[in-house]
């Protein structure tokens, strides 16, 4: 590390070494191979929880799953393009971030249908304690691991790794609305709570699609 004095000569600070572009493309890649596995997994839990309660958020949380799990592997396409040839980066990122914006107007169109659906149909789901304990780990995890996916971005100067944190965002809004759903439904049969809940986050979907394609920075 090397020492510098600020600019009034009396307080002396550290400056860590600059980061080489592949540990940084390391570190992305290991996010995005974490956050693959991570919604396999929790797709399928969620998925089966909410064919055995009925519960439409559930299901609608386990696809969101699927929709983060393609917008990781579409970083990963990026990233690895880069490492081959590094003069292709600008031009991947631009397509890499055109089809994270779609998964985002894909998954803003499918949470509003399904709230919709909800709270037209009148359905009362199960209460669904693996659904619970699935969105409260999500809720835990995600954060984390987006804001690990920020820090590598903004190192990188990568607005498609930035837009896939943005979306591993929206996957922690989701796990919240949805339990919070679920835990109003078990505790007062507050069946519309997470339908209602839940179109907060389509236009933040809607939103972060639409920069995502736009080419325009997450800060």
């Amino acid at each position: 590390m090397a020492s510098v004095r600020s600019m009034s000569g009396c307080v002396p600070y550290l400056l860590s070494p600059p980061v080489d572009r592949s540990q940084l493309l390391t570190r992305a890649l290991q996010l995005a191979y974490f956050t693959v596995a991570w919604n396999v997994v929790e797709g399928i839990v969620a998925i089966n929880a909410a064919v055995l309660s009925g519960s439409d958020a559930l299901l609608g949380f386990g696809l969101d799953s699927g929709m983060e799990s393609l917008s990781a592997l579409v970083l990963i396409w990026r990233l690895k393009a880069e490492r081959q040839d590094v003069e292709r980066a600008e031009d991947v990122e631009k397509r890499a971030l055109r089809l994270i914006g779609l998964t985002f107007f894909a998954l803003a169109a499918f949470v509003g249908y399904q709230s919709a659906t909800s709270l037209l149909s009148g359905e009362r789901p199960e209460t669904s304690w693996v659904g619970i304990a699935v969105t409260m780990l999500s809720l835990i995890v995600m954060p984390v691991l987006a804001r690990r996916k920020e820090r590598v971005g903004h190192e990188m100067g990568s607005r498609a790794v930035l837009a896939d944190s943005a979306e591993t965002w929206a996957c922690a809004y989701l796990s919240g609305v949805v339990l919070a759903g679920l835990a109003l439904t078990a505790s007062f049969d507050w069946w519309w709570a997470d339908p209602v809940a839940a179109f907060v986050v389509v236009g933040f979907l809607f939103k972060e699609g639409l920069e995502a394609f736009r080419g325009e920075d997450h800060d």
